[in-house]
Formats: structure tokens, sequence, C-alpha cells
């Protein structure tokens, strides 16, 4: 059921504790954590504690906790102070867009120069 804890998804597993990662946020709705593969000197995921697939699933159904997922990437960037040089919060969607894991997150990245288009 959408929302619940996935027993297969890595993202649910850090939610419980059973996978360790190092947590730089946690709310009572959101976790960020370092990405373990960093695109940047500053990348971060947060994540809903609740499991929706994607961005535009967790939008649909969450709206409340996609807010507290783009407040806590503003968080995590003032705490990195990558906020005022600036950073990117990028939501891959699907598997083409680069999406690994099917738990909806957000990257924060910053640190660097960040060119556009992405790639």
């Amino acid at each position: 059921m959408a929302g619940e804890p996935q027993a297969d998804c890595l993202f649910c597993k850090i939610v419980s504790g059973e996978v360790p990662a190092t947590v730089v946020r946690a709310t009572d709705t959101t976790v960020a954590f370092r990405d373990i593969n960093p695109q940047a000197p500053t990348h971060v995921l947060v994540i809903p504690k609740a499991h929706y697939p994607d961005a535009a699933s967790l939008a649909a159904a969450e709206p409340r906790i996609t807010a507290d997922v783009l407040r806590e990437a503003g968080a995590v960037a003032a705490d990195e102070k990558i906020d005022e040089t600036g950073y990117r919060v990028v939501f891959n969607t699907g598997s083409g867009a680069g999406q690994t894991v099917f738990h909806a997150h957000a990257h924060v990245l910053g640190g660097r120069g960040l060119n556009w288009p992405p790639g």
C-alpha cells in the first residue's frame, strides 16, 4: 500500500534503522543523509519517511510531506553553507532519468559550479 514501508526498499530500511546512513537531519516526516556516491562536494538525499515510488506519486498523495521534503532541502543547504553560493535540488523520476531507488527522494547538490543543462 502507498505510504507503507516496503521490505525490499533500501530507503525504507534506512528510515527504520535497519541499514546505516550518515544522517544529517531528521524530522517527523523526513530523513536527510549523505549520498554514498556523491556527485558534488555536498550531496545529501532528503527522503520522506513514508514510501512513495517517486516525487509525482508523493506530491499527489501527500502534498504536505512533499513540502516538508523541499523545506528540509533548504535547511540542508543552509546547514551545509551552500545556500548563499547556490545549490540544486533534483528529483529523478524513472530509470531513464537515473532513478535507482524507487522511494521518492530529493538530491541536494552544491559546493561546486553546477553547469546547466546537467546532462
